[in-house]
């Protein structure tokens, strides 16, 4: 059945085992190379916050690490003028693009974050990245008119 896309589930990483290291250990390096992948520690400190959910795309039919397509992280916060939500650190293995792990992952945060009751979701995006882009704007992300700042420290 050429063509046919195998279906993908979003689950929340719940817990740290050798599965979920092994895929930041190969996810990370593709989003970026500047940052290590996150060990057990920092891996056990994301997945028990309570102010983030690390999403994960699984292959159903895999088994292991190899199950784990892509991730993504999507932040839940209070503000004063509302509750609102960011999606961060969103990857999908070079192996799995084209399938749709972006759009699956992408759909899940949004959904999570309107069970939540947050009133908007925001990202980030390099340029570059097109084919990323061309998917937020498909699924109703616009692009703002704000200045993004950064301090590093």
């Amino acid at each position: 059945m050429t063509g046919e896309r195998q279906a993908i589930e979003v689950h929340e990483a719940t817990e740290v085992n050798d599965s979920l290291v092994a895929a930041m250990a190969r996810l990370i390096p593709q989003l970026s190379n500047s940052n290590p992948p996150p060990d057990v520690d920092a891996l056990e400190a994301i997945v028990s916050s309570d102010a983030s959910v690390l999403l994960l795309a699984v292959d159903p039919v895999v088994a292991g690490e190899e199950a784990i397509l892509g991730s993504m992280t999507l932040v839940v916060f209070r503000i004063p003028t509302g509750l609102r939500a960011w999606i961060e650190d969103v990857v999908v293995d070079e192996a799995a693009r084209g399938r749709g792990v972006g759009e699956t992952l992408n759909r899940a945060a949004i959904e999570w974050a309107r069970g939540e009751g947050a009133t908007t979701v925001d990202l980030t995006s390099r340029p570059s990245r097109e084919a990323a882009n061309r998917l937020y704007q498909r699924l109703g992300f616009q692009e703002r008119s704000t200045n993004v700042y950064r301090l590093v420290l």
